[in-house]
């Protein structure tokens, strides 16, 4: 018994035998030695510690917390298509947000686009022009364009807002003339004479003709323009445009000389009318009178002064239409502002 135990206890052969030095064969290895090689078969259990090789150690499940189930798990696709167009309808081609504009009559697909042309008339920003536009308060050639992307051709299409024409040909260009007393209306003057070319400087004024005439001794407001319809409109007697003038005139004037004029005034050339009389100022030996009129005869408002035996020592007409001389200096030629020409125009149909 003490030997056997001792020769267990020494190295002696294990239990059940087999060769010398050599490892059981069983089910916790296979081959040589007790240790289970890389191609070991069972395991003993599982693993509790870190891998006892370099790298990272993989988490453990417990700090994964739980898997959230994936979406349509186990659902066929055409399953979840035909469930889908079961409860939303079956799907439908987006329309675009705006619509094509090709069916529009006012578009021009080689022009510029319209809210474009409205900023660079000076309507607004161009983000505000979109909003007018949306908002159906834009017309071109006399249709309302309510939607965005229209393009339209500058020098052939008219365009307006809020019923006001733009002007959007920048070829065209409009002036407003201060003309001092003893300037003949005339581009050219064969005699030498001061004329109203004298005053516009070919660096910054294009080539222009003036609207209508004032004589040699009235002074004031004088339009100039390159827009032949413009002023046909403005000197057409059908269009029957207001011109307002400041007449000074020896005084007292009698009480009874507004209302005969109102009423009309026979002349060599016919009757003749103001639209409208009033009493600006008096002081001793002088009256300043504005009188209101839409006829454009030859020297009318000096010929209706001297009917009434109140010759006209001094004349100025201070507005046309709904451009006003305001405080501009004489001799001074001024453009227009866009605003201006949208009220011309508009004062004529245009």
């Amino acid at each position: 018994m003490a030997q056997s135990r001792n020769n267990s206890s020494h190295g002696g052969a294990p239990r059940g035998g087999g060769k010398p030095g050599g490892g059981a064969r069983g089910p916790q290895g296979r081959g040589k030695g007790s240790k289970a090689g890389p191609k070991g078969g069972f395991k003993s259990g599982p693993k509790t510690g870190p891998k006892s090789g370099p790298g990272k150690p993989k988490a453990s499940a417990a700090k994964k917390g739980p898997q959230k189930p994936r979406a349509f798990g186990g659902v066929d696709k055409y399953e979840r298509r035909a469930s889908a167009i079961k409860e939303h309808g079956p799907h439908r081609r987006r329309r675009p947000k705006n619509p094509p504009v090709d069916r529009l009559e006012a578009h021009d697909e080689n022009g510029v686009r319209l809210q474009k042309l409205m900023a660079q008339a000076g309507v607004a920003s161009r983000r505000v022009c979109e909003e007018m536009i949306l908002d159906g308060r834009v017309e071109v050639d006399g249709q309302i364009v309510n939607e965005l992307g229209v393009r339209v051709d500058p020098a052939l299409q008219s365009v307006h807002v809020d019923g006001m024409r733009i002007q959007t040909d920048e070829k065209l260009v409009y002036y407003s003339f201060n003309k001092p007393t003893g300037v003949v209306s005339t581009m050219e003057d064969p005699d030498g004479r001061r004329c109203v070319s004298d005053f516009l400087d070919v660096r910054k004024h294009e080539r222009v003709f003036h609207v209508g005439r004032l004589d040699v001794e009235t002074e004031g407001l004088l339009l100039l323009t390159n827009d032949g319809e413009l002023t046909n409109r403005l000197t057409h007697p059908s269009y029957e445009v207001p011109k307002t003038y400041l007449v000074q005139v020896h005084g007292p004037v009698e009480k009874g000389v507004g209302k005969q004029m109102r009423e009309g005034i026979k002349l060599e050339d016919g009757i003749a009318k103001v639209d409208s009389f009033k009493l600006i100022d008096s002081k001793p030996g002088h009256v300043l009178i504005e009188v209101v009129l839409h006829t454009g005869r030859n020297r009318i408002v000096r010929r209706m002064f001297d009917a009434v035996g109140h010759p006209v020592e001094r004349l100025a007409r201070t507005q046309v239409g709904p451009i006003a001389i305001g405080d501009q200096r004489q001799g001074v030629v001024r453009k227009l502002s866009h605003t201006e020409v949208g009220t011309l125009l508009a004062s004529v149909g245009m």
